[in-house]
């Protein structure tokens, strides 16, 4: 991949070297023309060359910079996505005018979307989240990308077991997993409210908007959000509709963020219960979270500060994962320790144990409330069965390797490390054998797919 994008690179740069040096000949032969006239209108042969010689100059620099915007505008889709300017502000709350902890509603609307084209909940697939990339060396950064508002809530042919999952749970541990704070009461309410409007336009062949909620036409289930009060959690509705685990945060006036509602029934790694009530930092912190103090905490405080309800972003992560449960990785322990850790995992499990595991947040602010959403949703498969994919096992086994000892550690690599990175290795070297071009996977996948 390396070799052919520099090689794409070096014939561009030779392409608009020759092209620079065609024009200035040119150039120069017309200047030379220009010159004798001069010359022979009564200037001497000196001015008129020194006049011709800053018009060469001239013409170059023109020139130079018409060729080098044409690049950019040709130029291959950088695998990294960029970070919306608000991730580097430094002000907050009193740049839009407010005290910390007091949002003033705004009158923004979110956009109509349209519908999902020929969306179906037994054809649609996942989307395809590889969000790895080629070491040699490990990025820790926010990956933030901006979507837009219709692109908000992705659903696909999984919907059956993640809505089957997310019932099951909600009846064995509905208390643990889905709470809301009366601070944040306002919020999941506007939450519900938001997906009620946006879900029966963006998938109109599985909800329907009703008089008093919504309807899931492939479920049978009937929602009144009406009602005061709700029969349940308002979070524990907005997560019987979508496949995402679900999360608000509320400024309070110290200026933090807090999480203060959530339903998080399929988040694999962490729990609800362990998290809820804490101060976003402390919630990375708790969890270990590599380099979040150094490299991570102040841009992710002056982009919850700053963020603006007519804005949407969207990041993408993944992990490795030694057993089968989408909902909780039982592999690092059971659900109810008190401690869980990639210690207690078993070492060097069969390739055929191993998961990939991607999620997909997208984050908002809530109009009314001010609140900020969270929508966690995680995509889940086998190993065996995204290195059939080209260029994913070479890619993937670089970007493992790639990890330094605090996120090797973070993502649990001693307990997998060995059989994965053999099995990647010898699925990339088949790919190889028979042919994969690697100069052209730019031209065929592009970040985070």
């Amino acid at each position: 991949m390396f070799e052919g994008a520099a090689y794409q690179i070096s014939k561009r740069a030779s392409e608009a070297y020759d092209g620079l040096q065609k024009s200035s000949r040119h150039c120069a032969s017309a200047i030379k023309v220009y010159g004798d006239r001069l010359s022979s209108q009564g200037l001497t042969k000196e001015s008129a060359y020194s006049a011709a010689l800053a018009l060469l100059l001239l013409s170059t620099i023109i020139t130079y910079f018409i060729r080098r915007r044409n690049l950019s505008k040709n130029a291959t889709r950088p695998s990294t996505p960029t970070t919306p300017a608000l991730e580097k502000a430094t002000s907050g709350a009193r740049y839009q005018g407010r005290e910390w902890g007091k949002w003033v509603p705004s009158d923004f609307r979110t956009p109509k979307p349209e519908p999902y084209p020929d969306w179906s909940v037994e054809h649609t697939k996942p989307l395809p989240y590889r969000p790895f990339r080629y070491g040699p060396k490990y990025n820790v950064t926010m990956g933030l990308r901006t979507i837009k508002h219709q692109d908000w809530i992705e659903l696909d042919n999984h919907y059956p077991r993640y809505h089957a999952d997310k019932a099951r749970r909600i009846k064995e541990r509905g208390h643990k997993c889905c709470r809301t704070h009366p601070e944040a009461y306002p919020a999941a309410i506007e939450l519900l409210e938001e997906l009620v409007e946006y879900l029966p336009k963006r998938y109109p062949t599985m909800f329907k908007r009703t008089a008093v909620g919504i309807d899931n036409l492939w479920s049978g289930e009937s929602f009144d959000i009406t009602q005061r009060s709700l029969p349940e959690d308002p979070m524990q509705i907005c997560a019987r509709l979508v496949q995402d685990d679900l999360a608000i945060m509320i400024e309070r006036p110290d200026s933090q963020y807090y999480l203060l509602a959530g339903a998080v029934l399929l988040a694999g790694f962490w729990r609800l219960e362990d998290k809820y009530g804490m101060v976003m930092s402390e919630i990375h912190t708790s969890g270990d979270v590599p380099q979040f103090k150094e490299k991570l905490e102040k841009g992710m405080m002056n982009f919850f500060r700053r963020l603006k309800p007519e804005e949407m972003v969207a990041r993408n992560n993944y992990f490795m994962q030694v057993d089968d449960d989408l909902a909780w990785s039982w592999s690092i322990g059971s659900e109810d320790s008190k401690d869980v850790s990639w210690s207690t995992a078993e070492k060097n499990r069969a390739i055929e144990h191993h998961y990939f595991r991607s999620e997909r947040q997208s984050l908002r602010r809530l109009p009314k409330s001010g609140g900020i959403v969270f929508t966690i949703r995680t995509y889940f498969l086998p190993i065996t069965e995204i290195v059939k994919e080209d260029y994913v096992p070479g890619r993937l086994a670089s970007a493992v390797r790639s990890w330094g000892d605090d996120v090797s550690k973070y993502k649990g690599k001693e307990r997998y490390g060995e059989v994965l990175l053999e099995y990647l290795d010898k699925k990339h070297q088949e790919q190889l054998d028979r042919g994969l071009d690697m100069s052209r996977e730019d031209e065929t996948r592009a970040y985070p797919f």
